[in-house]
């Protein structure tokens, strides 16, 4: 007599919720740019190669090329917020990722959207905004002090960008370490922040997390002399993304560090400007070095890996 077949014997294909499972969603509120380096279109390209799904909220719209920033139109502000509240009310998020919201009346209306929902992890990120006129840059930083930051896990941001921000009457000699950093940042409510390009001897510059209480966490990267734009906004992205999978903070950083490090040596001048950060690095097959083979043919041949040494930041 054969056996009575086990129930899930006949079960081959796996249950339909489980095979249609959607990545990780990030709500990004950014500006649109153009040359696909930074903003919105560098949010879409990093979170998608980091696998989660990023949903775009447009904020304002910058003119520029690869080289510079002309000017940016804000859009209004209902529009901001709207956007957002019609797919937060369909599309369940895991974290939040803030970069430019073009004017303090931005600020305050996504402020509001993300008071909403608190207990999903906010990465914000902070680009120089040089081209703006002096006032209106004023009343965008206070506006954003007050009422992001409090909502903040991570601020991120390059060390002078930061240290203008946080310490604008600094006066010593010594450049702020990342922990004063963080002590001016929690004074506004961020958790954390993490600070690139602090310049160090020999060519090398530090990137470290710090909270109130000291560093955690950081990479030092050999610095090249090529401009990049669009490095801020892809190691934000890549932060957000990780936290929206539910990583630890301090591996996150860690992991988006070796992204940025990568996309960096990866990239390309699509123009007569800048070097554009490839976030697909990845995906496409290693370039053959004249002389030698490719790394797939010497894939079956293991050579012991030398002492990890510092990343290269370009």
């Amino acid at each position: 007599m054969s056996p009575t077949p086990h129930p899930n014997d006949h079960e081959v294909d796996p249950p339909q919720d489980e095979e249609s499972a959607p990545p990780a969603c990030v709500l990004s509120f950014n500006a649109s740019d153009a040359s696909g380096a930074g903003g919105l279109a560098g949010d879409v390209a990093t979170i998608a190669a980091m696998g989660a799904h990023c949903l775009p909220v447009v904020t304002a719209v910058v003119l520029r090329d690869t080289a510079e920033i002309f000017e940016h139109q804000s859009l209004d502000p209902d529009t901001v917020a709207e956007q957002a509240r019609h797919i937060l009310e369909d599309v369940p998020i895991t974290a939040w990722k803030v970069g430019f919201l073009g004017n303090a009346e931005g600020v305050s209306a996504v402020a509001e959207v993300l008071s909403d929902y608190p207990d999903v992890p906010l990465v914000t990120y902070l680009p120089s905004i040089a081209w703006i006129d002096e006032d209106e840059q004023q009343q965008y930083l206070d506006a954003l002090r007050e009422l992001v930051l409090p909502q903040t896990v991570v601020l991120v941001g390059n060390h002078k960008t930061l240290t203008d921000f946080l310490l604008p009457e600094w006066e010593s000699e010594r450049a702020p370490s990342a922990r004063e950093l963080a002590v001016a940042a929690a004074q506004s409510g961020a958790q954390h922040v993490l600070v690139t390009g602090i310049q160090l001897p020999n060519q090398f510059v530090d990137n470290v997390l710090a909270s109130s209480q000291g560093p955690i966490a950081g990479e030092k990267f050999e610095r090249f002399e090529t401009s990049f734009v669009g490095a801020g906004d892809t190691l934000s992205a890549a932060l957000a993304a990780l936290l929206s999978v539910g990583a630890e903070l301090h591996s996150a950083v860690g992991e988006a560090l070796s992204f940025l490090d990568q996309a960096l040596d990866a990239g390309f001048r699509p123009g007569m400007g800048n070097v554009v950060p490839d976030r697909f690095f990845w995906a496409l097959p290693p370039a053959d070095e004249e002389g030698s083979e490719s790394h797939f043919e010497d894939a079956e041949t293991e050579v012991e890996e030398p002492a990890k040494s510092p990343r290269r930041m370009h």
